[in-house]
């Protein structure tokens, strides 16, 4: 984003607008963290704002300020697509590509409101106005936060948006463990903390939400680990049978493929969890150091994300999407240094 678009987007939000947020399709910490922060800058500066979500989130995400406020596309279309219309400016955050907010897809694109994306994922659409789109950044919420710097509103941070933005910050980084997590970025989080994130309850909030199903259902997830040791890969599987014996919940698996990856010289993992209600195997990959599963979930599995952490799906049953993973694994074999 260059000094220009900061300029011209400072003079559009000099007066109150009607502004619509929108993060991608089942929303993750970052998409809601990230949507919740902009939205309290943005009601701060008195702009008539909403955020549109595509579709419903795990209950983990629900403690945040503001998420009350959060309107579902899927429950409420029609009182959605009319903010859409009557919208002056529609922020997309934590996506690049208006596939990934569903059945929101089309509305969106109709309407006349002028378009800015925030997202740090590879190879964004050219469909916003204007584009702030950096893979080398943490998260989104990160992103944010140097967008509200880059207006000049530093002031501004409450401790409303920075409990928002650490939250984001927090979970697409991995507690602060994966490789885009920079000296900046622990930066921006002191200064999350001074302006009032209280950094322990959040990890509270996020981490000890264990229900006794879900903790039986990663037991289930555990059992079905397997690897593939001449590739360094590893993956699991769900089947929907086993979902419903464990009376599984949205975010139930969130974090399960990282178990996976955790295994002593895996660099590769994946977790295949099958959707009767989407008709698909919702696919999720992990990696370790320059292994692309961005390039692997693009390639094969009709998805996208960072080089280390991606997502995809299958139409195919489960049985043959783990034959085809297995079947693609070879020509791997150079980048994933197989022994």
């Amino acid at each position: 984003m260059t000094q220009d678009d900061i300029t011209h987007i400072k003079s559009l939000l000099h007066s109150p607008k009607a502004i619509v947020i929108i993060p991608h399709k089942n929303p993750d910490g970052d998409a809601i963290g990230s949507t919740l922060g902009l939205y309290h800058y943005l009601k701060k500066h008195n702009h008539e704002a909403v955020i549109i979500a595509p579709n419903e989130y795990p209950d983990f995400l629900k403690w945040m300020p503001g998420e009350d406020s959060i309107l579902k596309y899927e429950y409420q279309k029609e009182y959605c697509d009319d903010k859409l219309n009557a919208a002056d400016l529609i922020f997309t955050l934590d996506f690049n590509a208006l596939g990934r907010i569903g059945t929101m897809e089309e509305a969106v694109t109709a309407s006349k409101a002028i378009k800015i994306m925030i997202d740090h994922h590879q190879q964004p659409d050219d469909y916003a106005t204007f584009m702030y789109s950096d893979v080398t950044m943490s998260s989104t919420c990160e992103m944010v936060f140097n967008f509200i710097e880059k207006l000049g509103d530093l002031d501004d941070l409450d401790s409303e948006m920075a409990t928002c933005l650490y939250t984001g910050i927090m979970t697409d980084t991995g507690s602060f463990r994966f490789s885009s997590t920079t000296s900046k970025t622990h930066a921006i989080v002191g200064q999350l903390i001074e302006k009032g994130a209280d950094n322990s309850q959040i990890h509270n909030n996020i981490l000890d939400t264990n229900s006794y199903e879900r903790m039986q259902l990663l037991g289930k997830a555990l059992t079905n680990l397997k690897v593939v040791p001449e590739y360094r890969t590893a993956y699991i599987t769900l089947s929907q049978e086993e979902l419903n014996t464990f009376n599984f919940k949205k975010g139930d698996t969130e974090g399960f493929v990282n178990y996976a990856l955790s295994l002593k010289d895996i660099i590769f993992a994946a977790i295949f969890i099958e959707s009767h209600q989407d008709n698909i195997i919702k696919i999720s990959l992990r990696s370790k150091g320059d292994f692309s599963v961005n390039a692997v979930s693009r390639s094969h599995f009709q998805g996208g994300g960072h080089t280390n952490a991606a997502g995809g799906k299958s139409d195919l049953n489960l049985n043959q999407t783990i034959e085809k993973f297995i079947s693609i694994l070879p020509q791997y074999k150079k980048d994933l240094k197989a022994k």
